[in-house]
């Protein structure tokens, strides 16, 4: 496809943001099965109804907009898709794959963050304000979904991975403290 005007740049991001969701359809059942943490196995699967409910809005915005989407692979949520299979064959079920598969999921959820941004703003030059408004929608919900992962991370996922297993390391000894114990020798 030739981009050659903003509008063909529009149509462009778009098809490429609706074959990474369709992608993201077929992973997130996959991370939902390999993970372990209830409230992670629940994200993944509010996700991918959410997930279903953008894709209907892409619907809707070409239907508004009257426009044929181009059949586009996404080679970036290709990557990121392969990235989390990866994950999942090389990490032992249990706390630290959780807290890989969320590092992984949270990718995906800043690619498309980068990529709703960007439409939206496009669509508001091209004074599109329906079209603009539905992909706000959607950009707020993909930037609710990396906050409910950084949430889990940060309340127990990582913690739980440390504690499976994580060796820990004492703190890194201070300049006070190492003169202290210079001048007790």
């Amino acid at each position: 496809m030739a981009v050659k005007t903003l509008q063909d740049l529009f149509l462009h991001e778009l098809s490429d943001i609706y074959n990474a969701e369709k992608q993201l359809t077929r992973a997130l059942p996959k991370l939902a099965r390999a993970a372990s943490h209830p409230e992670l196995v629940n994200a993944f699967e509010s996700h991918l109804e959410e997930t279903h409910g953008q894709i209907e809005r892409i619907d809707r915005i070409v239907e508004i907009g009257g426009l044929s989407l181009k059949r586009i692979k996404c080679a970036a949520m290709e990557g990121l898709v392969e990235e989390g299979k990866e994950v999942i064959e090389e990490v032992a079920k249990g706390p630290v794959l959780d807290a890989a598969l969320i590092a992984a999921a949270q990718k995906v959820e800043h690619y498309e963050i980068a990529s709703y941004g960007t439409l939206a703003a496009l669509a508001r030059l091209l004074n599109q304000a329906e079209i603009e408004k539905l992909l706000q929608q959607t950009l707020e919900e993909e930037k609710k979904a990396d906050q409910k992962l950084s949430t889990l991370a940060e309340s127990s996922a990582n913690a739980e991975a440390l504690e499976a297993g994580e060796p820990r390391r004492p703190a890194p000894a201070t300049q006070a403290g190492r003169q202290e114990a210079t001048q007790r020798s």
